[in-house]
């Protein structure tokens, strides 16, 4: 027999709140780092935006893994 399976939304509160502030460090840094290279390199604002979207697609893969291993750490449904 099949068994219902039920949403733990604490448990997505938890790791949607912790996304959330994980990601704005994450590509406030991308940002950051990307201005600071451009500077750095006199690289102007072509090279720039080159970076930035370098940078906020490394984001998006740290901000994917952290979801899938807090996924791991507190699982989103529960027999029941």
């Amino acid at each position: 027999m099949a068994q219902s399976r039920r949403i733990v939304w604490l448990n997505v509160v938890t790791v949607v709140s912790a996304a959330i502030l994980i990601g704005a460090e994450v590509f406030g840094a991308a940002f950051a780092g990307s201005w600071a290279l451009a500077t750095l390199f006199d690289l102007g604002t072509f090279g720039q935006r080159i970076l930035d979207g370098v940078f906020v697609l490394c984001g998006i893969v740290v901000m994917a893994q952290f979801i899938r291993y807090a996924h791991r750490i507190e699982p989103f449904t529960a027999r029941g």
